[in-house]
C-alpha cells in the first residue's frame, strides 16, 4: 500500500468546485486500488488575500513543501482585472508557489478525444489524431524580469530575462519527453527580434547535439500559432518560453475542443502542481456547471508524474474516454447532436466518471 500526502487548494472561482471532483476520484482510485492518500487543504490568491491579505500565505507555501503533490484550482477574481493600481493581486500567489517550488517546466498535454472533434471549431479532419505535449518554461521570462513606470508614469516597462541555465533544464526535460513519443521536437522563439529568443535558439541548438535520435525545429512564435490552426497534426512536442507558451496553449485549447478538457503540471525538482488551465472563470462560478473534466484529467496526470502510478492514471483515463463515448457532455463540449438529458452539470459529470471507475 502507498501512503501519499496530497494537498488541496482549490483557489478561486470554479477551482473550488472542480477540485471537488478531483479530490473524488482521487478517493476512488485510492480504494480501487489499495492506497492511502491523506488530504490537507491550504489558501491561495484572491481566497488567501480576503482571509490574510497574503496571496500565498506562508502557512500554505509550507504545506505544500511539505506535500507528494498538489491538486490546485485556479486563481483570480474580476475586481482585480479592472483595478491596475491593486499592489496585491490574486496571481501573485501562483508566481510565488512557482518561483518558492522550483516548478520551472510547465506540461500540458493537447489531446483531443476523438468524440469531441465536433466540439472543436477547426474541421475534424484537419483535427483528427492531433497528440502535442507543450513545455512551458515557467520561471523566467517577462513575468518575473524588472517591471516599472517611468516618464511622470506615462510610460510602462516589463523586461524579460532568461539565463541559459533556465534554458537548458526545460530544453532536457522537452527532448527526453520526445524520446518516448515520436521523436520530433519544436522549439519556438522570436529568435529574428528578441535577444532573449537567440539565447534560447542557442542553447537548444546546442542540447539537442546530446539527443541525436530526435528531430528538431526552430519556429517563430507568430508561424507557430498559425500552423497550430492549420496543421496541428505536425507537432509532437513543443517547448518554449513563459509568455509564448501561456498563450499558445491557450490557443492550443481549441484542438481540445475547450479549456475544459485540459490538464497541466508543473514540475521542478521536488513537490509537483496539478491544474486545469482555465482558470477561475466567476462568469459561471457557483452555477455548477463548470466542466470538471480538465480536474479530473490532472489528478490522472498527479498520478503518473509525481506516483510513478500508470495504471491508476490509465484508468482515470480510460473512465473519461468511456464518460464521452456514452455521449456526456457539460455546457462547453455539448453540440447539436447532445442529447438533453445527457448535459450534465459539474458534480453529476464527476458522478458518471466515478461509475466508469468502477
Amino acid at each position: 500500500m502507498a501512503s501519499k500526502k496530497i494537498l488541496i487548494v482549490p483557489g478561486d472561482g470554479i477551482g473550488q468546485e472542480v477540485t471537488a471532483v478531483g479530490k473524488k476520484i482521487l478517493d476512488k482510485i485510492a480504494e480501487k486500488f489499495g492506497h492511502r492518500f491523506v488530504y490537507d487543504e491550504a489558501l491561495i490568491g484572491h481566497a488567501a488575500i480576503e482571509a490574510t491579505g497574503d496571496p500565498l500565505p506562508a502557512e500554505s507555501l509550507e504545506k505544500m513543501k511539505q506535500s507528494d503533490a498538489v491538486l490546485f484550482g485556479a486563481v483570480g477574481h474580476p475586481k482585480y482585472d479592472n483595478d491596475p493600481s491593486a499592489k496585491v493581486r490574486p496571481e501573485q500567489g501562483l508566481l510565488k508557489m512557482r518561483k518558492e517550488l522550483g516548478l520551472y517546466a510547465n506540461i500540458r498535454p493537447i489531446k483531443l478525444f476523438d468524440e469531441l472533434l465536433g466540439a472543436s471549431s477547426i474541421k475534424p479532419n484537419i483535427l483528427k489524431g492531433a497528440d502535442i505535449m507543450f513545455f512551458r518554461e515557467l520561471t523566467g521570462d517577462i513575468y518575473f524580469g524588472e517591471k516599472g513606470r517611468k516618464n511622470n508614469d506615462n510610460t510602462a516597462f516589463d523586461v524579460a530575462e532568461y539565463s541559459r541555465y533556465e534554458v537548458e533544464r526545460i530544453a532536457r526535460k522537452a527532448f527526453e519527453a520526445a524520446g518516448t513519443r515520436r521523436k520530433k521536437l519544436c522549439s519556438v522563439d522570436k529568435a529574428n527580434v528578441l535577444e532573449t529568443s537567440r539565447l534560447w535558439r542557442e542553447v537548444v541548438q546546442k542540447v539537442a547535439l546530446e539527443y541525436p535520435d530526435v528531430e528538431v525545429e526552430h519556429q517563430f512564435v507568430d508561424a507557430t500559432a498559425m500552423l497550430l490552426i492549420k496543421d496541428p497534426r505536425r507537432f509532437d512536442v513543443v517547448v518554449t518560453a513563459n509568455l509564448f507558451g501561456d498563450i499558445l496553449t491557450d490557443e492550443a485549447s481549441q484542438i481540445a475542443g475547450s479549456m475544459g478538457m485540459l490538464a497541466s503540471a508543473s514540475i521542478g525538482d521536488g513537490t509537483g502542481v496539478y491544474e486545469p488551465i482555465h482558470g477561475s472563470a466567476h462568469d459561471i462560478t457557483g452555477k455548477g456547471v463548470a466542466n470538471p473534466l480538465a480536474s479530473i484529467l490532472s489528478a490522472a496526470l498527479l498520478l503518473d508524474i509525481s506516483f510513478g502510478m500508470k495504471a491508476e492514471s490509465e484508468a482515470v483515463i480510460a473512465a473519461v474516454d468511456k464518460v464521452l463515448k456514452a455521449g456526456f457532455r457539460t455546457g462547453d463540449i455539448a453540440d447539436a447532436q447532445t442529447e438533453p438529458g445527457k448535459m450534465l452539470g459539474t458534480a453529476a459529470m464527476g458522478e458518471e466518471v466515478l461509475k466508469y471507475l468502477g
